[in-house]
């Protein structure tokens, strides 16, 4: 198994904490919400002071649900702000280690990858934890959490865990502990990389606990979730072999991508459609340029009044289908989404190779896979001579579809 030194941090109430730290407070002392105080009392709390969440006030819950005879003070979100204070603590990361060594995972979490860094500071990982988070504190007054582990999954999951339930907001977790720390988590939306609708089909299948999905078979998970589903077995007993560089975006010149920047909220209920028809316009490139992807990126960024967002990528089998990229895309979103407004969605197909040869793996039928790859190809010689409006799916009719338009305004026959 991977053994590195994997050090995971995150700003503890960021919102919150920069709102206290501009009007020289103390978030441990102060009861404060970032929330539109214009749209009264349905607003939705974007953050909480630390002092508010130790009297029961969740993070994100609507002000009416605060207790009554809790006094808090009400602040717009300022987003510019809480980027120019991620850039900040980002800039102090970078002091530390070099740039391919960090993966910003949002706006208020990192990883480092501290493996080769240790010698030359002659420190122990938890010692250099302990000293990068002092120095963001003396800089900018922002407290963080931290997880150590011995790979990228065990540091997050001992960062969201366990480490805000410690003295000095760190926790580090070994191989060691997956038994009787990891397998304990329950509910399984408590775990990193499992959602609440991810949660829900799981308990389908009978799993309740990490625990439960360490145990269960694991090609019964892959041949009902594909990769995804190798890869939560794989998580449940702490084996994580991804390192930062997974987590970069791939490079533009070695990808094909596209992006929908909405104009309205989108949400679980109808973002399908505007994933699926990102990825047609991807897999048309692919197909155009005789190419197939072995990674396949999804990008969902959230409205300007929540903030965030995330991007994952995955491991497949060379493809260029459709219906690849949608069920890659949409177990992604199960996994990471967390129920916000949706304003931009993005899809990537990266580590480019070839089209010429069919790669199956055991679950796979060529006969479905040719039946399929002759349909794209008819469909794609249609618009290539009449235009991309020519033909389309019954979907694009639909309210919620944007696919007509954005034909319209990019115009031409041609890609």
């Amino acid at each position: 198994m991977i053994q590195r030194n994997i050090i995971a941090i995150d700003l503890k109430s960021f919102f919150a904490s920069c709102e206290c730290v501009e009007r020289g407070y103390d978030p441990f002392k102060v009861n404060l919400v970032v929330a539109n105080p214009f749209q009264g009392n349905g607003a939705i709390t974007l953050a909480v002071t630390p002092a508010l969440k130790k009297l029961g006030v969740k993070g994100r819950s609507r002000l009416y649900e605060i207790p009554k005879n809790i006094r808090y003070e009400i602040v717009p979100p300022r987003m510019k702000l809480y980027l120019e204070k991620s850039k900040a603590v980002v800039n102090i990361l970078l002091d530390y280690v070099d740039e391919k060594d960090i993966h910003v995972y949002s706006i208020d979490e990192s990883f480092l990858d501290v493996t080769s860094y240790l010698k030359m500071y002659k420190m122990s990982d938890y010692e250099l934890a302990e000293k990068i988070m002092q120095d963001i504190y003396n800089k900018l007054k922002l407290t963080t959490t931290c997880g150590i582990g011995p790979n990228i999954l065990l540091a997050k999951v001992a960062m969201d865990i366990e480490a805000k339930h410690t003295l000095n907001n760190i926790a580090k977790w070994t191989y060691d502990d997956v038994k009787t720390k990891l397998w304990s988590i329950s509910p399984l939306s408590k775990m990193w990389g499992i959602g609440p609708r991810m949660e829900k089909n799981l308990n389908k299948l009978g799993i309740y606990s990490i625990r439960d999905l360490a145990n269960y078979d694991v090609y019964k998970l892959k041949d009902k979730y594909g990769i995804i589903g190798e890869e939560l077995y794989y998580h449940a007993n702490g084996i994580d072999e991804s390192i930062i560089s997974d987590y970069k975006v791939p490079a533009k010149s070695e990808s094909y991508s596209n992006s929908q920047v909405l104009f309205k909220d989108y949400d679980r209920s109808n973002i399908n459609l505007i994933i699926e028809e990102t990825i047609e316009v991807v897999c048309r490139r692919l197909r155009k340029a005789k190419k197939k992807a072995k990674l396949i990126g999804l990008g969902i960024s959230y409205s300007k009044t929540v903030g965030g967002g995330f991007y994952h990528n995955i491991k497949v089998h060379p493809t260029d289908l459709e219906s690849d990229f949608l069920k890659y895309s949409l177990n992604m979103l199960d996994t990471y989404y967390k129920d916000e407004p949706i304003r931009k969605v993005s899809i990537c197909a990266g580590n480019l190779t070839n089209n010429d040869s069919i790669q199956l793996n055991m679950f796979e039928s060529i006969e479905n896979i040719e039946q399929e790859e002759k349909l794209h190809s008819a469909v794609d010689e249609i618009k290539e001579r009449f235009g991309k409006n020519a033909i389309y799916k019954a979907s694009a009719l639909l309210d919620d579809s944007t696919i007509i338009e954005r034909n319209k305004k990019i115009g031409g026959h041609h890609e």
